[in-house]
Parts: C-alpha cells; sequence; structure tokens
C-alpha cells in the first residue's frame, strides 16, 4: 500500500532522515523510538509537510514524493499531526463538517458514537477543549476523511488512560473500514497492542524491525532502543 524507499531529509547542515525504508501493508506498523530520532519528520515526509531531499514514497504504486500535502491527501494519506493543530475559531461539529466524506464509513455520527465526549462538546471552540479532547478532534478529523492510510503522530498523547484503552480498540478495527495503520508511539503498549510489527528508529534510520510481540517480550531491546526500564520510562 505505502512504500518508503531510501528517504532523506536535511534541514539544513543537520541529516535527520539518513536512509529510511519501511513497507506498509494491510496490518497496521508501529514506528517506535526516543525523542529527537526523527519520527515526527517522517510523518511530515510522507503527509508532504517536509521536503525530502532524497528517496521515494509511493501509494499505491504512485509516486507521492515531490506533491503538494492537499494532493497527497487526495490520494488517500490522512496525518494526526503531533500537537493536534486545531482551529481555534471552529467549533467541534465546524472541524468535523470540514472534512466529513459522502459515502464513507466513518460519518460524524459515527465519531459521536465513538467519542461521545465530543458530542458532549460540539459546540464548544477548538481553544475550549481540553489537551485530550483536541487530541480525540484530531483523530476524528483523519477517520472522517475515510483514508487509504492514516500516519497517526502519537495520537495517545495527553490522553486519560481510559481514553487511550478506548482508542486501542478504535485503532485495532481500521482495518475492518479498508484503512492501513502507520501509527508513530511512544507509548510502548499501545504500539504493541495495536500494531502487527514494530520499526524502532535511531538517529534518523530504522534500526531494527521485529513482530510487536516479540517487542513487548524482550525487555532488553525496549533497555537498549527505547530507554524502556522495569516499571516506567528513563
Amino acid at each position: 500500500m505505502l512504500t518508503v524507499r531510501d528517504l532523506h531529509v536535511r534541514f539544513g547542515q543537520a541529516h535527520i532522515l539518513q536512509g529510511v525504508s519501511l513497507e506498509l501493508g494491510e496490518a497496521p506498523l508501529a514506528i517506535l523510538g526516543r525523542n529527537g530520532m526523527g519520527k515526527t519528520t517522517l510523518c511530515g515526509a510522507i503527509s508532504g509537510l517536509v521536503a525530502a531531499s532524497e528517496g521515494e514514497i509511493t501509494l499505491d504504486g504512485a509516486r507521492l514524493s515531490g506533491l503538494a500535502p492537499y494532493r497527497i491527501a487526495r490520494r488517500g494519506v490522512a496525518l494526526v499531526p503531533q500537537g493536534r493543530r486545531t482551529f481555534p475559531s471552529l467549533s467541534v461539529h465546524e472541524h468535523l463538517r470540514l472534512v466529513a466524506q459522502r459515502g464513507g464509513r466513518w460519518t460524524i455520527p459515527r465519531i459521536y458514537e465513538t467519542f461521545p465526549r465530543l458530542a458532549e462538546r460540539r459546540n464548544n471552540g477548538g481553544t475550549e477543549l481540553s489537551g485530550g479532547e483536541q487530541q480525540m478532534l484530531a483523530i476524528s478529523r483523519a477517520l472522517l476523511m475515510n483514508p487509504k492510510v492514516i500516519v497517526m503522530d502519537e495520537p495517545s498523547e495527553g490522553l486519560a488512560p481510559v481514553i487511550v484503552d478506548h482508542l486501542i480498540g478504535v485503532l485495532r478495527d481500521l482495518p475492518k473500514d479498508g484503512m492501513r495503520l502507520l501509527l508513530v508511539e511512544q507509548n510502548l503498549r499501545v504500539a504493541t497492542e495495536v500494531a502487527a510489527h514494530v520499526a524502532i528508529m535511531v538517529t534518523g534510520r530504522i534500526a531494527a524491525t521485529m513482530p510487536a510481540r516479540a517487542l513487548a517480550e524482550d525487555t532488553e531491546t525496549q533497555r537498549r532502543y527505547l530507554g524502556v526500564a522495569v516499571g516506567g520510562h528513563h
């Protein structure tokens, strides 16, 4: 579905992505890594918000590299950005109406059923929402595009544990709606419970790829690449 080959991104003298390659098929793929490893830059490059200096990105065999972000979105790639990026002047319902697609499986009523808190806050503006509510809105906005591929940059950030558990269930079901999921996370549990495979980024490269279940059980790999210790994070 989505293929990234030998992708390089540079910001001035900084070489952020250094030959990243990955393939996203039917099963969700998670990207894990510590802060500053290039995960958000990878999301931006796939969605066209960051220019790549080398490499190729394709969707269903068609080249996405070099296209404007809105053209990539029209090809079927939706982004849940880190930091939510909601519009302060728009209400929850206006946000959803802005992107809702006719005939798609995800509709505004389904969003309100999935995230009841958004239904309660439908008339509130973006700046009147809590961080967790803004995150739910950013996720809903992407789902309503009914894309082929959805790229999520730390969707569990700022969510209460009970909402995170609910989100895991939603993400697991996305393949049933025909969506392919590229999940960038720092939450090891979310990544390993949602994705079939995980790729670990270290200083702009994919350092390891493995089944999610194998990583969940491999404390040495967790410690080496992610800084995870028994009982929490370093």
